[in-house]
């Protein structure tokens, strides 16, 4: 039995509940509150493989047992790189480049689990990695804030080298920058493209269907011609956010409507439909 109940990461995704607002007051939490056999909190051991296909594959590359509740966070992360994987496959555009740089809209629970994305060190070595995260969710007092992550979230063993690295972070050599933004894209589109050009854009959990907000933002897309992912609960509400996006593109889909591996593994609750619902479950883009 873990003991992680509103604990760190950990705390928006108990069921009793954590506002995102407050993270408004919430420095970046960076412990698993897990031993270091649990969680990965130091380099890997082995170069990343050429491909990842599953939550197995990633836990055998990262030498975790099968029962680490890890993937319960990292979906966020590696979701992302299933979607860099995807792109590539599409254009082969990302191939050796020692930057990358991605618009993340609709973040909401991200904003308490930022130091998660510390994973992608990992996944993309020797990477410059530029996320820009953009969402109404995002509190007015953290608007324009930069998060620069130079190592992993820390495990609870305190003879841990993951111990080592405190207070010694060099901002020069950060792997992985996080820059949030409050307000739609289609409002802030402007202003983030004046100092960052995006590889991909990446939409999580969009609700394409459920919100009309999304609308002038897939018109915006479309106009600047970046390739776009997104994520959602269920198929049903992939194939009604493809229906949405085609009568404003005019193009099926460039990414079928398929499963994320890397979906979470815990059920979503959802009381509102009787489908199977996963947080990342089903992706798809244009």
């Amino acid at each position: 039995m873990f003991k992680l109940h509103q604990k760190g990461l950990w705390k928006s995704e108990c069921i009793c509940g954590s506002d995102v607002a407050s993270a408004k007051d919430l420095s970046i939490a960076a412990e698993w509150n897990l031993q270091s056999s649990l969680c990965p909190c130091t380099e890997p051991e082995n170069p990343v493989p050429a491909v990842l296909a599953s939550w197995e594959d990633y836990y055998q590359w990262r030498s975790l047992p099968l029962h680490s509740p890890v993937a319960v966070l990292l979906h966020w992360p590696l979701t992302l790189y299933h979607c860099l994987q995807l792109y590539r496959l599409q254009t082969s555009k990302y191939d050796g480049q020692d930057t990358l740089c991605i618009h993340y809209l609709g973040p909401e629970k991200e904003l308490l689990q930022l130091a998660t994305f510390g994973e992608l060190r990992a996944l993309f070595p020797g990477v410059q990695i530029h996320i820009e995260l953009v969402g109404p969710e995002v509190p007015k007092s953290r608007d324009g804030e930069v998060v620069n992550i130079s190592r992993y979230a820390r495990c609870s063993d305190e003879s841990c080298c993951c111990k080592s690295s405190i207070g010694s972070e060099d901002s020069s050599c950060t792997a992985v920058r996080l820059k949030l933004w409050k307000g739609f894209y289609h409002e802030r589109c402007s202003d983030i493209m004046k100092d960052s050009n995006p590889h991909l854009i990446v939409a999580p959990n969009a609700g394409v269907a459920a919100y009309p907000s999304w609308m002038p933002t897939i018109e915006i897309i479309r106009q600047t011609g970046i390739p776009a992912i997104f994520t959602d609960f269920c198929e049903e509400a992939a194939y009604l956010a493809s229906c949405c996006i085609s009568s404003i593109t005019g193009q099926p889909l460039k990414i079928p409507i398929q499963v994320n591996p890397f979906r979470q593994p815990v059920a979503a609750d959802n009381s509102a439909l009787y489908l199977p619902c996963y947080s990342n479950c089903f992706i798809f883009g244009m």
